[in-house]
Parts: structure tokens; C-alpha cells; sequence
């Protein structure tokens, strides 16, 4: 992924960037490259469906960037698939309510949903969850509206950025499953990376908070 530029550092953008979280960051993961790759979206589909294919009886792809990662998870492991609509604007809870009491007849899942559904929510990265809970709402909303009991308490990424979201998952009652812990397998790049490059990342990884201030 990083040869192919789904990962790209301050070695191609000096700046850096700023996330949708609003952090500042020396690095950025473009996984939405990621169907223009189908030999690695293949491999992906295998290996993290294989990881989670046993706390759950259904996938929910996370809109956009989690949808074609789920549907290689279900196509190669037979597991159903949900997804959820992007909504334009939404992007916390209290968004979310608001959309639904002004749109409420509005599906915000689409799929089959049955009583008594185990979901596996999936999606490329994560950072700081919010996303995940949002999507998570989601789903339980729409499930309410069709008069179905189900329940979401595990989620699924490519990559964990390993900036907190574990933690806040577990606050949640959800359990946070990754393919690549970021930090963990940076150490798989440093032969690729320059020194400086390598160094900055790790000190960020670390340190976050010390970069905010750029």
C-alpha cells in the first residue's frame, strides 16, 4: 500500500494533513484508492474476513470506503452484506438525529435485516471511532424502524492508527478488530522510508498532541 501511494508521508507532502477528526498528521491513508487494486483488495477480503468471520452472522459496510472492502470480505467468505447510506452533513449523533426526524422515512441501511443479527461493521481506518459509533446508530435505528432486534458489537478496519480508538470502542461495549496496526507494522516500512521520515511518524505516533500546534 505504500508503494502504490495509499499511504503517503511528508516525503510527499511536507505540509502533512489535516483529517476530517481535525488532527494535524504526518501521514495520511488513502484506503478509498483501494478498488483500484484488486489484487490487494482481493488479499484484504481474505485475510480480514478470515480474522472476523466468527463474531457474526452479517456485515455492515461503513459508506463509502468501507462498502468494497466489505463485499470482498462477503464474497469471498459467503458472509450477507449491509451497508450503510452516506449522508451529506452527518457526522455526529446529534446529526444524525436531527436528519432522521426531518427524513425519517429515508432508509439509512440498506439490505436485508433479520431478528436476531450479529453485524460485523466494517470499514478501511480508524482514528478516533466517531465514524464507527455514527454508522453503528445507524444501523440500530434502521433495524428499530423495521421492528427487528439485532446487534453490532464488533467492528472491523484495515488499519488502526492507534490514536485512541481501542479504548473508545471498549467505553462502548464494542470490541475493535484491525488487519494493520499502524505503529505496530511501521517498523515493515523503515527500509522504504527515509530517516527523518520514519523518525517524525514515530515521535507522532507517540506524541500526537505535540503536533497540534502546527
Amino acid at each position: 500500500m505504500y508503494r502504490r501511494g495509499l499511504i503517503r508521508t511528508i516525503r510527499h507532502k511536507k505540509e502533512g494533513w489535516k483529517l476530517i477528526s481535525g488532527l494535524w498528521s504526518p501521514f495520511y491513508i488513502q484506503l478509498r484508492l483501494l478498488p483500484s487494486h484488486p489484487d490487494l483488495m482481493n488479499s484484504i477480503g481474505i485475510l480480514l474476513g478470515e480474522k472476523i468471520k466468527n463474531y457474526g452472522n452479517k456485515l455492515l459496510g461503513i459508506a463509502m470506503a468501507g462498502v468494497p472492502i466489505a463485499t470482498s470480505i462477503s464474497i469471498h467468505h459467503l458472509i450477507p452484506l449491509c451497508y450503510t447510506r452516506k449522508i451529506a452533513g452527518v457526522k455526529s449523533m446529534e446529526q444524525l438525529e436531527n436528519y432522521t426526524s426531518q427524513y425519517g422515512e429515508h432508509s439509512l441501511v440498506e439490505g436485508e435485516i433479520e431478528d436476531g443479527d450479529g453485524f460485523i461493521a466494517i470499514d478501511d481506518i480508524v482514528t478516533k471511532f466517531d465514524s464507527k459509533l455514527v454508522a453503528i446508530k445507524q444501523l440500530e435505528m434502521e433495524a428499530r424502524k423495521r421492528n427487528k432486534s439485532i446487534e453490532c458489537r464488533h467492528v472491523a478496519v484495515v488499519i488502526d492508527r492507534q490514536q485512541g480508538a481501542e479504548e473508545i470502542a471498549k467505553q462502548h461495549g464494542i470490541k475493535l478488530h484491525s488487519l494493520i496496526k499502524f505503529r505496530d507494522a511501521l517498523e515493515w516500512l523503515r527500509d522504504e522510508m527515509s530517516e527523518n521520515e520514519y523518525e517524525v511518524i514515530m515521535d507522532y505516533l507517540e506524541n500526537p498532541e505535540k503536533y497540534q500546534k502546527i
